[in-house]
C-alpha cells in the first residue's frame, strides 16, 4: 500500500495543501504553513490498513442503556444549560468575549461542584495562582475544596490529571495550552486542535469531566479550527454586553441535553448571581408606554422569555440612511423594512432606523418579526402600543403572518407577568390563556390598519 503523503497545514486558517508555500492561498498569510505528519501510518511507517487492531463490540439499535448519571452543582441556571447537571467523561467547551466573566463563572462552578462532592482541579494558563486565589476570596470561595495549578505545558497537565484523577478538570484556556509535539506557537490552529483532542481523549479514557475555556474571534465564534466544536460534547457561549449587568449562558450544542437552552446571570460585586425569572428582570426598567417600545414573548430553549424591542426612526441627514441593530439580525431587519414598504406601502426611505433589544439579550428566532415591525411602526407613526400587550409572529415575504411554536407557553409567561392582551398570527393552539384578550391577524396589512390605522 502506498505511503501516506505529508500534509501542509496553515496555522492561521487551517487550510491544507500537498506542498509547502510561503503564502497561504486561502487566507493570504505569510510563513504560516507547517508540515504535519500523516495520522494514517502505524508503527515503522506501515499503513494503518495493514496493522491489525482489536475487534470492536457491536450492538443493535434495540439495545437499551441506562441514561448517564448527572451531578447537579446547585446553580440552577448552569444545571439547566448542561441538561440537568454534569455528565462524567464529558467534554465541555465554554466561549465568550474577553472580560465577560468566563473565569468567574467557572470558578463559582468549580466551588459548587466541589460542594456537591466532586473532586475538582482548576488549571489556569492565563493567570497566576495568586490572581485566582484573589478572585476566590472576592467571591467568598476561599474555603472551597478546589485544587489549583497554573501551567501551559499540555504534557505536564495530562500527567498531573492522570495522577490526580479528578471528577472534574477545568482548563482556562485551551488557546494558552502548548503541546511539545506540535511545531507551532500556542494559540495556532494546530496547537488548539491538539490540545482539545488530548483533553477530550483524557475525559473519555479516565471518565473525568473536562471543561475547556475558549477564546472567541471578533465575529463571536470560538477561535481556532471548527473541528474543536465537533470534538467536544457540549458547546456553551457566555454572552452579554459590558455595559449591562446581565449575562446569558447559551448552549449551542449538547449531546446530553437540549440545545439552545439558556441560563441567565446578573454580574454583581460578589460574582455572578442567578436570575430565576429573566423576563421580570429584562422588563424591570419599563415605565409608561412609549413610542417604539414593544414587548416580545420569545422561547429560548425550553423556557419562555419576555424581552423589550426598542426602535427609533428619525430623518437621515445623509443620502444613505443608517440601519443599526443591536441584539437582532440586521439582514432580517432589512427584510422587514422591505415587506413594510412593498406590501403595506409604508416607506422608510430617507429615515435612519435604529433597533435594540433591551438588557443585552440576543434574539434569533423568526417569531420576533411581528414585534420588530410593531416597534418600527410605533416609532414612525409616533403611536405607542398599550403597555399590557405582547406581540409575536413570523412575517413572510408575501406579507402573511405565520403562526409560531409554543404559543401557549408564550401567552402563559406573559399572563404571569401581568400582560392582559396579545397580538399574534391566526392559527396555532392558544388554550389556557386565562382570559387574555387575543388579537389574531392574518397578514401584515391588516395588522398595520387595525393597530396603527396606517397603510
Amino acid at each position: 500500500m502506498a505511503k501516506a503523503a505529508p500534509a501542509f497545514v496553515c496555522q492561521s486558517c487551517g487550510a491544507t495543501s500537498s506542498k509547502w508555500a510561503g503564502r497561504c492561498e486561502a487566507c493570504g498569510e505569510w510563513n504560516t504553513i507547517v508540515e504535519e505528519k500523516p495520522l494514517s501510518q502505524g508503527p515503522a511507517g506501515k499503513s494503518l490498513g495493514t496493522v491489525r487492531g482489536k475487534s470492536i463490540p457491536l450492538s443493535d439499535l434495540s439495545s437499551r442503556e441506562a441514561p448517564p448519571p448527572r451531578t447537579a452543582c446547585g446553580l440552577d441556571e448552569l444545571d439547566r444549560v448542561l441538561g440537568g447537571g454534569l455528565v462524567p467523561a464529558s467534554a465541555v467547551l465554554v466561549g465568550g468575549d474577553p472580560g465577560i466573566g468566563k473565569s468567574t463563572l467557572l470558578l463559582q462552578a468549580a466551588a459548587a461542584f466541589a460542594n456537591a462532592g466532586l473532586s475538582v482541579v482548576y488549571i489556569s494558563g492565563e493567570e497566576a495562582s495568586a490572581q485566582v486565589r484573589l478572585r476566590a476570596q472576592r467571591l467568598g470561595l476561599a474555603d472551597a475544596q478546589v485544587k489549583l495549578a497554573t501551567e501551559t505545558n499540555l504534557r505536564d497537565i495530562l500527567t498531573t490529571l492522570d495522577e490526580a484523577r479528578p471528577d472534574l478538570a477545568i482548563v482556562d484556556s485551551v488557546q494558552t495550552m502548548w503541546a511539545d509535539n506540535v511545531d507551532s506557537a500556542p494559540g495556532s490552529v494546530s496547537q488548539v486542535r491538539a490540545a482539545a483532542h488530548e483533553l477530550t481523549t483524557f475525559a473519555k479514557r479516565r471518565g473525568s469531566a473536562v471543561v475547556m475555556v475558549g477564546h472567541v474571534t471578533k465575529d463571536g465564534q470560538i477561535a481556532g479550527p471548527r473541528v474543536v466544536e465537533h470534538m467536544v460534547d457540549t458547546v456553551l457561549y457566555f454572552e452579554g454586553e459590558r455595559g449591562h449587568q446581565f449575562r446569558i449562558l447559551r448552549s449551542v450544542k449538547n449531546r446530553f441535553g437540549p440545545a439552545d437552552e439558556i441560563g441567565v446571570f446578573e454580574m454583581t460585586g460578589a460574582g455572578l448571581a442567578e436570575v430565576p425569572n429573566p423576563s421580570a428582570l429584562f422588563l424591570s426598567e419599563r415605565g409608561a408606554p412609549s413610542t417604539g417600545s414593544v414587548v416580545f414573548s420569545g422561547i429560548e430553549g425550553t423556557r419562555p422569555v419576555l424581552v423589550e424591542f426598542q426602535a427609533l426612526v428619525a430623518p437621515s441627514p445623509t443620502s444613505q440612511p443608517r440601519r443599526s441593530v443591536v441584539g437582532w439580525d440586521g439582514s432580517r431587519l432589512s427584510m422587514i423594512l422591505a415587506v413594510l414598504e412593498s406590501r403595506c406601502g409604508i416607506p422608510f426611505a430617507g429615515l435612519d432606523v435604529y433597533l435594540n433589544v433591551a438588557g443585552g439579550m440576543r434574539v434569533g428566532e423568526p417569531a420576533a418579526d411581528l414585534a420588530v415591525a410593531a416597534a418600527l411602526l410605533s416609532a414612525r407613526e409616533d403611536s405607542a402600543l398599550p403597555a399590557e400587550t405582547v406581540v409575536f409572529g413570523e412575517i413572510s415575504l408575501s406579507g402573511a403572518l405565520r403562526p409560531v411554536s409554543q404559543t401557549e407557553n408564550r401567552l402563559k409567561e406573559a399572563r404571569k407577568l401581568g400582560f392582559s392582551s396579545a397580538i399574534l398570527p391566526q392559527g396555532g393552539k392558544a388554550g389556557g390563556t386565562g382570559g387574555m384578550q387575543l388579537s389574531r391577524m392574518a397578514d401584515l396589512t391588516g395588522f398595520v390598519g387595525d393597530v396603527f390605522g396606517a397603510g
